[in-house]
């Protein structure tokens, strides 16, 4: 997969002094698309920004697993047609963390069950919500001065992303 982007503090508008070293973490995420052209986005509700669904690859896991059980816990719903979109590296100064993502674009397999998600998703109230391309990329332009430091990386990562992917 190529690097679409690499994003540092002084891009997500953020002045943390530099670590000595980062904490190293592989992530997977995905652009899912449903039978309407709509993509799934994760509204952080407390915070007030939106993300893709996705998260951290677990030990003993290929990316592709990773990728698969968190649509699963975070937006109920497994994916076909899966296909590679790019990486982004972020570097975060403030929690000393290098975190490469790998992002994919798929399209919903089935129907949209369940979610399980963790405990500090349900305390950020996240929720599963559908838009199009145009307005998931519209909603994320407007939350780029989010005030959380980690969200403010996030929406950067996440526009990035929904900005390289071809409408289906």
């Amino acid at each position: 997969m190529h690097v679409i982007k690499i994003i540092r503090d002084e891009d997500a508008g953020t002045s943390a002094p530099a670590p000595d070293s980062f904490r190293e973490r592989v992530a997977a995420r995905a652009v899912v698309f449903n039978k309407e052209q709509k993509i799934a986005l994760l509204h952080a509700t407390v915070l007030d920004y939106h993300k893709l669904p996705g998260g951290g690859v677990e030990e003993g896991e290929s990316i592709r697993t990773a990728l698969a059980r968190e649509l699963i816990e975070e937006i109920g719903c497994a994916v076909e047609n899966v296909e590679e979109l790019g990486i982004i590296e972020e570097f975060r100064n403030k929690p000393a963390m290098h975190q490469v993502s790998h992002c994919f674009v798929a399209d919903l397999s089935g129907e949209v069950g369940e979610t399980s998600l963790e405990e500090g998703e349900i305390a950020e109230g996240f929720e599963t919500v559908w838009m199009s391309l145009d307005e998931a990329i519209s909603t994320m332009e407007a939350e780029l001065d989010v005030d959380d430091y980690s969200a403010k990386f996030m929406c950067l990562r996440d526009l990035t992303f929904l900005k390289a992917v071809s409408p289906r």
